[in-house]
């Protein structure tokens, strides 16, 4: 199995884990407040990249880092990134919401190629904003038809903003992944996230019905999985070519949508899946420019 082949398979994985997590957190947005599911989310997403880390045998001492700097930064992006996410969602409509953090792709391969010196194929290019265009043809029509109010560009400004962070924080992973434990990586963010949703308590925090709390574990369980793999992944592929299979997580958010909602989707999801899976296969098939190279780790 090659290195690129593994690297996809993670990120597909980490991508539909992220898909449920944001499902949860629907579910939530309306009963609980953003610093509280931003906690659980955290603190019982530690519980599997502990188990993973105790698997690998690196705990504790996979913890242990030379690089804490990057560390730092990584987090503290990370963190912003998360709470401007969770945020928007209470503002914008999901669509709305998932059509301005599709720009972190785009982002993250620029940063890269600017900050890594990652050589970035005319391919990968193609497949980012091929995939960036099937996102605008299946939310475009809605978008159109939005009232820009107040809230609304709360809304936006908050999910931009998520957007640029996730970017950022993509790009410090990446750095990290060369030298450091993956599971380490996604600790010190899940660790870091935890104490900032924590120092919310004195704010708005409710006490949440069983089935609300069931949500906020569950929550922190998927997003812990997901860290892990796609952390993994970045070890094996760069950043601008696993860039792509996050459009993925359109499909997963449609299926969930289906199964939990009753909600169909119109014709343009059908043409918007066509332009995401032919950009998904061109990156995984057809650039064999870099085909051979190994990646290093």
């Amino acid at each position: 199995m090659s290195f690129d082949f593994k690297g996809i398979s993670l990120r597909v994985g980490a991508t539909f884990f992220f898909a449920l997590m944001v499902l949860f957190i629907k579910l939530l947005s309306d009963e609980i407040p953003v610093g509280q599911v931003v906690f659980f989310r955290s603190a019982f997403a530690l519980i599997p990249l502990v188990l993973f880390l105790m698997w690998t045998r690196d705990f504790p001492s996979g913890l242990k880092t030379k690089r804490p700097g990057r560390h730092i930064v990584r987090c503290f992006l990370g963190c912003l990134a998360m709470f401007a996410s969770f945020a928007s969602l209470k503002y914008l409509p999901m669509s709305h919401a998932s059509i301005i953090g599709y720009m972190a792709p785009v982002l993250a391969v620029v940063l890269a190629a600017v900050l890594l010196k990652e050589a970035v194929s005319n391919v990968r290019w193609f497949g980012v904003l091929f995939g960036f265009l099937g996102m605008l043809v299946l939310i475009l029509p809605t978008a159109a038809s939005a009232e820009f109010d107040a809230e609304y560009l709360t809304g936006v400004g908050l999910a931009l903003a998520m957007a640029i962070l996730t970017a950022g924080a993509k790009i410090q992973i990446r750095s990290l992944a060369l030298t450091e434990n993956a599971g380490a990586i996604a600790f010190y963010f899940a660790l870091t996230c935890t104490v900032a949703g924590l120092a919310t308590l004195p704010f708005d925090w409710v006490l949440p019905s069983w089935e609300l709390l069931g949500l906020l574990i569950c929550t922190g369980f998927s997003g812990g999985i997901a860290h892990i793999l796609m952390t993994l992944s970045y070890q094996y592929s760069e950043i601008s070519k696993l860039a792509t299979f996050e459009y993925l997580s359109l499909v997963f958010a449609v299926i969930a949508d289906g199964l939990f909602f009753d909600i169909i989707p119109e014709a343009a999801f059908y043409l918007a899946a066509a332009c995401i899976i032919c950009a998904t296969l061109v990156v995984a098939l057809n650039d064999r420019s870099a085909r051979g190279q190994p990646v290093p780790r």
